[in-house]
């Protein structure tokens, strides 16, 4: 029998360099990323939206940001009339 590890998985696609993701599809491909509001804030230099609140973040291939949602279901909504494959990080 086979141990299971505590390791986690590093998911490969977290290491490409934008050219490396461009290769996948170019402007054909996203990715829809979980950001924590402070995190979004200091990025966007809005100190007014609170650390604990969630937005997901879609970015294209090449690294641009498509969109900012408040929820999974409106960036799902968002991308479901665009004609782009999906990558979807932990």
């Amino acid at each position: 029998m086979q141990e299971r590890s505590n390791e986690t998985f590093d998911n490969p696609l977290r290491h490409l360099t934008p050219a490396q993701f461009m290769a996948l599809g170019g402007n054909a491909v996203v990715y829809v990323k979980p950001i924590a509001g402070g995190s979004l804030a200091q990025m966007m230099g809005q100190p007014d939206l609170a650390e604990e609140d969630e937005f997901h973040l879609v970015v294209s291939a090449d690294g641009s940001p498509l969109l900012i949602a408040d929820s999974r279901e409106s960036a799902a909504e968002w991308l479901s009339d665009k004609n782009y494959g999906i990558v979807s990080l932990h």
